[in-house]
């Protein structure tokens, strides 16, 4: 499941609404908003992150978190190293055979210092 497509079925769940319905009221089918919620589709476009969001009426902060969830959301993601040091290269590579064994903590502890690293570099202004 994406963070996307989590977010939405909780949306749907707070609100008792079928997938069959917010499909057919979203233009889309069942099947294919089965496949966003589970991950089994790419990354939602714009355009459907919108009808999402004024589907649910979400607005201001409620309505950018489902953009940046939508695109936190692609299923299949690629790493280019290339150009980066070697320790990159080990990293993104280590990370791709393994994430699939982490669990939620060390999903938030890895996430973590990612979000330290990149602050750290907009405060020394090298982002």
């Amino acid at each position: 499941m994406t963070p996307f497509g989590a977010k939405m079925r909780a949306l749907r769940a707070e609100r008792d609404v079928a997938l069959k319905d917010m499909a057919e009221a979203l233009g889309v089918t069942p099947t294919y908003l089965s496949a966003l919620e589970h991950g089994r589709r790419g990354r939602p476009n714009w355009a459907f992150v919108q009808r999402v969001i004024q589907y649910f009426n979400v607005i201001w902060d409620d309505a950018e978190e489902l953009v940046r969830l939508a695109e936190l959301s692609h299923p299949r993601i690629v790493i280019d190293t290339a150009g980066l040091s070697p320790e990159a290269t080990a990293f993104a590579n280590r990370l791709a055979r393994s994430i699939g064994r982490l669990n939620a903590a060390d999903l938030e502890r890895l996430s973590d210092v990612l979000a330290d690293a990149a602050a750290e570099k907009t405060v020394d202004g090298a982002a």
